[in-house]
C-alpha cells in the first residue's frame, strides 16, 4: 500500500470507531435515555422518602413533646379508654 492510501483508511476506521461508540459505548444515545429514566426514577423514589422521613420526624417531635399524641396513638392503634369511659364500636352495613 502506498502512504497515500493508509492515511484515509486509518481515518476512516477511526471515523468508524467513534460512529460505533456513539451508538453503542458508554456515551450512547440509548445509554444516556437509560441513565436519565433511572435518575427520574431515584429522584421520585428519594422524594417519596423524604416525605416518610419528614411525616416521622414530626410524629417523633410530636411523641417528645406531648402527651396528647401518645393518647391518640393508644386510642386508635390499641384500642385503649380512659377510666369511666365506655368504648363503643360502629360498623355500618
Amino acid at each position: 500500500m502506498t502512504p497515500r492510501i493508509v492515511v484515509p483508511v486509518v481515518l476512516l476506521t477511526l471515523l468508524a470507531m467513534l460512529h460505533a461508540q456513539i451508538w453503542q459505548g458508554r456515551g450512547s444515545i440509548p445509554y444516556v435515555q437509560e441513565m436519565r429514566q433511572k435518575i427520574a426514577a431515584q429522584q421520585e423514589a428519594n422524594a417519596k422518602a423524604l416525605a416518610v422521613n419528614q411525616r416521622l420526624t414530626s410524629e417523633v417531635q410530636d411523641l417528645k413533646e406531648g402527651l396528647n399524641m401518645v393518647e391518640e396513638k393508644a386510642r386508635s392503634e390499641l384500642g385503649m379508654v380512659k377510666q369511666g369511659e365506655i368504648f363503643v364500636q360502629y360498623t355500618p352495613r
